[in-house]
């Protein structure tokens, strides 16, 4: 991620220094932005002197506190360890300029938490860019309870002028997108517990239903691994309620190396250069014996209805607003709507009604959010 939001910044003009502590990880970066924009050059995205322009601005700072000292806006992009950033953090705030903003790409963990370990949180913001950066188009820009309205302003605007789309967010787990989504892979995992459906079942209906790409090959591009330590997270920010239940499916195949396209194995199966060969069987063990095959008409709906009452809790809650979560959803997770706009275009009697016959089915996961409830009642 360090290196495709470096990519990102250079494509965008800007002069950029990378910092890692682990020897070679520079190295390594700056050959993927080379890469990166090799790639560009070659889809006729950019000129093959605009690449040049760009690689002569990326230079390597000699220690975080140099890079803190020389820059106009600070993006850490470190592992989901909350210490370690902190840590970062700390240097970065004695170093840096006191008007300079410090943002965090982290994905899960708490901005505020982050801020702590600082003695300007006002300064501090999360700018969660989405994986591959340079191809995505939104930016989260999350506002801890302290980060200053002239932090986000600039956050926004950085983000803006690279022609990525800044969606605002208050700090919350998961911010929008990992969320929200978080139903779209969990239920799915369920069916598969359950027995109620296969890999490849799951995944042509969800296509069918119009959607890019199914839950299953998501995980695998994402990485099942990172996906996991979303979902454990979030489990555990909301006290480890039923809805956010990490599935065992993913803990195995982690602890398997089955990590998705980048280990060449997960749910599917992937050659030397990331193409799919075929779905790879999960061991028996993991999921329960066909009992009643879910037909293909019902995954859709049990996904949906799930997204969309996820999307009324985190609106409830006053984590975004209706039409920035549907434009988070669209653009960051590539659902063909937002949750709000397929609610008003189901119905919310229908929406209603459908998450209560789940409910019955399976339990509280499908309880109708408060802030639903309230809407459907008026």
């Amino acid at each position: 991620m360090g290196a495709g939001i470096a990519q990102v910044c250079l494509a965008g003009g800007h002069v950029v220094l990378l910092y890692d502590v682990e020897p070679g990880a520079v190295e390594r970066g700056r050959a993927r932005i080379e890469d990166g924009l090799r790639r560009s050059v070659a889809r006729g995205r950019m000129a093959e002197s605009e690449r040049a322009a760009a690689l002569a601005r990326l230079s390597a700072a000699a220690s975080l506190a140099d890079l803190a000292a020389a820059s106009d806006l600070v993006i850490e992009a470190a592992l989901e360890d909350l210490a370690l950033k902190r840590t970062i953090f700390r240097e970065l705030d004695a170093a840096a300029r006191p008007d300079v903003p410090l943002a965090s790409n982290t994905s899960a963990l708490s901005i505020d938490a982050i801020a702590e370990a600082t003695t300007r949180p006002e300064r501090v913001l999360g700018l969660h860019f989405f994986n591959p950066a340079p191809l995505m188009a939104l930016v989260e820009v999350v506002a801890g309870a302290r980060t200053s309205a002239v932090a986000m302003r600039i956050g926004s605007d950085f983000v803006a002028a690279m022609g990525k789309t800044p969606v605002a967010c208050g700090d919350a787990p998961g911010f929008i997108v990992n969320r929200v989504n978080r139903p779209f892979t969990l239920e799915a995992l369920r069916m598969i517990e359950a027995g109620e459906g296969t890999v490849g079942l799951v995944d042509a209906a969800v296509q069918g239903g119009g959607y890019p790409m199914g839950p299953f090959a998501l995980m695998d591009l994402v990485g099942i691994d990172v996906n996991l330590a979303v979902a454990d997270a979030l489990w555990r920010a909301f006290d480890e309620a039923t809805r956010f239940r990490p599935s065992p499916i993913q803990r195995a195949l982690v602890r398997a190396g089955r990590l998705g396209r980048k280990s060449g194995r997960g749910f599917y199966r992937y050659d030397a250069a990331g193409g799919m060969t075929g779905i790879a069987p999960l061991p028996t063990a993991l999921t329960a014996a066909a009992v009643s095959a879910i037909s293909s008409e019902e995954i859709v709906p049990r996904l949906e209805l799930a997204v969309i009452n996820e999307a009324y809790h985190a609106a409830g809650e006053g984590v975004a607003d209706p039409r920035d979560i549907d434009l988070a959803m669209r653009l960051g997770a590539g659902h063909p709507h937002g949750p709000f706009e397929r609610a008003r275009a189901l119905g919310l009697g229908t929406v209603v009604r459908g998450l209560r016959r789940f409910e019955e089915r399976y339990g509280e996961r499908y309880r109708v959010a408060p802030a639903l409830w309230q809407i459907a009642a008026i």
